[in-house]
């Protein structure tokens, strides 16, 4: 890991002596437990209201525009009984991750790739929806797939964000420079991220796969699902940095099964709209 000392010279710090803060607890163990099929919803419920401001901020985020209540829920645990383990799951997810850059997300570059990773989340939710993949983790996979860079931003939040601000290019090239800043991208940083913080490890294909464009009809699968979704919140306007260059929206739609592209909307800007909407009614929350 390289880091830049007070002087301005590139230091070389092992990851395992950085002072990462934690994943809030909360979020971690709302995974673990929503792993578990014997998980009682009062148990989440009891969990997520332990700690008064997270639940709070879970509960505004479950009665927005995304999750749609027909009567809005006025507890935790009405919130987990008409949405589910599961979206109370990705909700916890998006306030953990906020909770996590913390201060970083008033830079601009990081609020664009918070927005970025909103939008990865809705597109592979409403991809998974149609697709034959198991739908429960979709939009959870999307929040995390960039968590890594989360961790960079942690680590240096100004020199992240002027990278991100000043980087022209493709995702692989930004992986590069990732790696000459830090030692290490944010593919490999978001995986040791998944160990230290015993996130569940279906996630780490997901982390680790997200920018390798192998796409093939027999791979498809949870990563795949999540690498083209992020392409297309690159594609829709919602770029993980502000010089992403992106393949065309029209070409990304062909890229998936039939079935899946058969429920999306084939305008480019009639979709980036829908995605504006539900992005909006999160960062409201």
């Amino acid at each position: 890991m390289e880091r830049a000392n007070s002087s301005g010279k590139i230091t070389h710090l092992p990851w395992a002596h950085l002072r990462l803060p934690p994943f809030p607890q909360v979020a971690v163990r709302v995974l673990q437990l929503v792993n578990n099929e014997n998980v009682q919803l009062h148990q989440l419920s009891d969990l997520i209201s332990s700690d008064p401001a997270f639940a709070s901020e879970v509960l505004t985020v479950a009665n927005s525009a995304l999750y749609a209540l027909r009567y809005p829920a006025n507890s935790i645990l009405q919130a987990v009984a008409v949405l589910g383990g599961n979206a109370l799951q990705g909700m916890c997810i998006t306030v953990g991750v906020r909770a996590y850059l913390g201060k970083s997300m008033a830079l601009p570059a990081m609020k664009i790739l918070w927005v970025h990773n909103l939008a990865c989340a809705i597109i592979a939710d409403r991809i998974a929806a149609r697709a034959p993949l198991d739908k429960e983790i979709a939009y959870t996979a999307g929040i995390l797939h960039d968590i890594g860079r989360a961790a960079l931003a942690v680590i240096q939040p100004r020199e992240y964000a002027d990278l991100l601000a000043r980087h022209r290019g493709t995702a692989e090239s930004m992986l590069e420079e990732e790696r000459g800043l830090f030692g290490l991208d944010h593919c490999e940083a978001g995986l040791q991220l998944i160990d230290n913080w015993l996130l569940p490890s279906e996630f780490k294909s997901i982390v680790a796969n997200h920018h390798t464009y192998a796409n093939s009809p027999n791979q498809w699968n949870m990563a795949e699902l999540v690498k083209i979704s992020c392409r297309m919140a690159d594609a829709l306007g919602y770029p993980a940095f502000a010089g992403c260059v992106s393949a065309p929206y029209e070409e990304l739609l062909a890229e998936l099964p039939k079935q899946a592209r058969a429920g999306l909307h084939p305008d480019r800007v009639e979709f980036a709209a829908e995605i504006a909407e539900a992005i909006r009614a999160i960062e409201l929350a």
